[in-house]
């Protein structure tokens, strides 16, 4: 099983080139989909021009199958504001693209799920497009075009800080009043056991701030009078404890003591 921080690991290559701010979404992504049982890999980030003329080739000029329609500088991933991911399956090697997926057992598609995830931290999902549907894809661009990407303009940074200050409220915002229920309700339990600790100790007459022979003096002599212990010396508070309750139900006097004798050599003949 691989915690967080490996899963994490695995995508910071794709994800060192983008920008700042999208690789903090991009973790972002991992983190809230590992909660849900759902593993991401990031497989695609900054693409350089000749890398994106080479995907382009791909399936035209070259051996495969098309994977994009854009030649280079016309992707937002050759501008960094823009991931592709895959599900990472359970061997912590393998990168899948099945749609269908359901490692999670949920009854609902891994890969989908995490395209919920993205679409609420602010990314656009390439699998909502009408003319390229491209379902691996996010990107967060604010409204603005390739054409005015290459021209240099990008999204502001107020427009991203807001993105993350979005997510930081989320995580910050107060309790539902369900989840405040449940707390109220958790807390009178632990103030109920709390309360039933202390009536038991003040039942069986327990100190467990004192140490022998101040609280448990009688009980300890007692006990060693019938011979149940040989020595009121060296005993921890759990002992102590047990020593006194048994004490208090009457099984060190000497009459009940007498009884078991008597009882256990009745059985023994």
């Amino acid at each position: 099983m691989m915690t967080l921080e490996q899963v994490k690991a695995k995508s910071q290559t794709r994800l060192a080139g983008v920008n700042p701010v999208i690789r903090q979404l991009g973790e972002a992504l991992i983190e809230r989909c590992y909660n849900k049982g759902i593993w991401v890999l990031i497989t695609q980030g900054l693409r350089t021009y000749a890398e994106q003329d080479a995907l382009y080739a791909q399936g035209r000029t070259k051996p495969g199958s098309i994977v994009t329609n854009v030649k280079g500088g016309y992707s937002i991933h050759n501008f960094g504001f823009a991931i592709d991911y895959a599900l990472l399956l359970k061997d912590g090697k393998t990168a899948s693209w099945d749609t269908k997926r359901d490692d999670n057992q949920d009854h609902r598609a891994d890969f989908l799920q995490v395209a919920e995830e993205a679409k609420a931290l602010g990314f656009e999902w390439g699998g909502d497009w009408k003319s390229f549907v491209d379902m691996p894809h996010l990107q967060m661009v604010f409204g603005l075009t390739t054409a005015q990407f290459r021209a240099g303009k990008r999204p502001t940074q107020a427009q991203l800080d807001g993105v993350l200050a979005k997510i930081k409220k989320e995580v910050e915002e107060p309790m539902t009043a369900a989840e405040q229920k449940e707390m109220e309700e958790l807390k009178a339990t632990v103030k109920s056991q709390a309360e039933a600790i202390k009536a038991l100790e003040k039942r069986v007459n327990i100190k467990g701030d004192q140490t022998p022979p101040n609280a448990y003096h009688e009980a300890l002599e007692a006990a060693k009078h019938v011979k149940a212990i040989t020595t009121t010396n060296d005993k921890d508070q759990s002992f102590l404890k047990v020593v006194q309750m048994l004490y208090n139900a009457g099984y060190f006097e000497p009459s009940f003591v007498e009884f078991v004798k008597s009882y256990k050599g009745t059985v023994q003949k």
